[in-house]
């Protein structure tokens, strides 16, 4: 058992229905017109959704407001299972090489290495910190 609780009770907010409807108007207006770049025909009907969700932003944004929540949380979704994935490739991809190339050459920045003879792993500040005197009132 832990003494930190990892549930999210809090609600997350959406992003405006408004920006939904101009978001999916961009990138329906580009699947339009990206293929005459390359040679291809206007696609008509991506024209024609990009429209819809143009006037339905600016006229009635709140019929955006289901397509709005269902987007948020296929985002949620997609949230749970990227995030762990890409912070453990980061991790075992980039994290662990440097540390067994660290390891390797026998760096130790955190000083963690046992040593017999030393009294205090105390580290002695050269030149010396403020006086005690100046931190009376931190805060």
């Amino acid at each position: 058992m832990s003494h930190e609780s990892f549930d999210r009770d809090e609600a997350l907010p959406g992003g405006s229905n408004r920006a939904l409807g101009i978001v999916f108007a961009v990138v329906f207006a580009l699947i339009a017109l990206v293929p005459p770049l390359f040679g291809g025909p206007i696609r008509l009907w991506s024209l024609g959704v990009s429209a819809a969700f143009l006037a339905a932003a600016f006229l009635a944004p709140a019929l955006l407001g289901p397509l709005n929540r269902v987007w948020t949380r296929f985002g949620l979704l997609l949230h749970r299972i990227v995030s762990p994935i890409v912070l453990g490739f980061m991790f075992f991809v980039v994290v662990t090489p440097i540390g067994l190339l660290m390891r390797a050459f026998g760096k130790d920045p955190l000083r963690l290495r046992f040593d017999r003879v030393v009294r205090s792993y105390w580290i002695e500040r050269k030149p010396p910190g403020p006086a005690p005197e100046s931190l009376s009132d931190q805060f």
